[in-house]
């Protein structure tokens, strides 16, 4: 999920966690106690926490593999969530108490912390990217594959719930509503999943494909929009499918980019399945084999879900250059694909690069 999201679904968080205000008339009433947060305050303290995680961004000032490799790591660590949790709240409390005024110590947000960071990873693990939860024991990334990493109605339902509590500030059942829709409407999208599973497997029976993988990559503008993917060992065979569509959707230029965005996904019935070689089927295949089992290009190994070989070229200086993309980021109407990584050499001395439409851009692997 996008940053904004992962602040506004901490928010919501806080809101649901915190307390009742105490009508003034009843405060001098009741016992001492230790002081309470502020309802703000939780819902301040959940954004804060459900920010923390991508401060991760700072790993691409090393350098950008430093960023792929580490990104959605050690600060979205499951195992490392409760120590997170401690110093966030930690320094909430100090931050509010300082110059030796009263409030809240650190247990008193230690939940609502713990939380919205628990929440920021679930909103991590529903897309497909991969999130290492289980970091720093292992760098294996887990993802859900449900929903696309932006998602409107996803976010429009965190604001409409936090709206909602603005307008009734004694009620948490705003908040929590929204939390319980949020969790309905990723149920749909795994319904529109497992919809487009079957239809990759129904494929693959009638083209008597022996498959070594199904799956499916979700697209944006509906939870029924899927690249529907078949592995069969060599070839990857995918078509962008909507799954509840029984006629195509027509958009022009004039309509809106919801419309534009959802129209290249046909019915079931009308797909039209393309065929991508993991390493091409001419002349440049050893070279892409021998690409893909470079030590330089382990990263993108371990990064790939579905790699094919984009292109294999000759360039100006005599180096020959292979380059393989991810079938997981080919969206329909997006204007340049990312993640599109290569290595060029020759006599095995091997150079890193990311394609950039038709700019080859250079990486230091240090």
């Amino acid at each position: 999920m996008d940053t904004l999201t992962h602040a506004l679904s901490g928010a919501l968080v806080g809101r649901v966690l915190a307390g009742r205000r105490i009508p003034p008339a009843a405060a001098g009433a009741a016992p001492a106690h230790a002081p309470q947060p502020a309802v703000w305050q939780m819902v301040v303290a959940g954004t804060v926490a459900a920010t923390f995680p991508d401060l991760d961004f700072v790993l691409g000032w090393i350098s950008e593999l430093t960023y792929l490799r580490g990104h959605r790591g050690v600060t979205h660590s499951l195992l490392l969530l409760p120590l997170w949790g401690l110093a966030i709240a930690w320094l909430l409390a100090r931050f509010w108490r300082r110059g030796g005024r009263p409030g809240a110590g650190w247990r008193s947000f230690y939940l609502v912390v713990c939380s919205a960071l628990c929440v920021h990873i679930l909103g991590d693990l529903i897309t497909q990217f991969g999130t290492m939860i289980l970091a720093p024991l292992s760098d294996r990334r887990f993802g859900w594959g449900t929903t696309f990493i932006i998602d409107l109605p996803f976010t429009g339902i965190i604001l409409a719930g936090l709206l909602a509590s603005a307008l009734w500030r004694t009620s948490r059942v705003p908040a929590a509503s929204a939390l319980v829709l949020l969790a309905a409407w990723v149920g749909v999208h795994a319904i529109g999943r497992g919809e487009a599973i079957e239809v990759a497997r129904a494929y693959a029976a009638t083209q008597g494909i022996a498959a070594v993988e199904v799956d499916a990559a979700p697209r944006p503008a509906s939870p029924f929009n899927w690249t529907a993917i078949v592995f069969d060992g060599e070839r990857y065979h995918y078509a962008h499918v909507n799954t509840r569509r029984s006629a195509p959707l027509v958009a022009t230029a004039d309509d809106n980019f919801i419309r534009r965005f959802s129209a290249p996904y046909q019915p079931v019935a009308m797909a039209q399945w393309q065929v991508a070689e993991r390493f091409g089927n001419g002349d440049g295949r050893e070279l892409a084999e021998k690409v893909w089992g470079a030590e330089d290009f382990a990263f993108f190994r371990w990064f790939a879900m579905f790699p094919v070989l984009d292109h294999v070229e000759h360039d100006a200086s005599g180096q020959v250059c292979a380059a393989f993309r991810d079938l997981r980021f080919v969206t329909p109407g997006r204007g340049r694909e990312p993640f599109i990584y290569g290595l060029c050499g020759s006599g095995g001395q091997w150079r890193l690069f990311e394609r950039e439409g038709d700019v080859r851009r250079w990486i230091d692997v240090r």
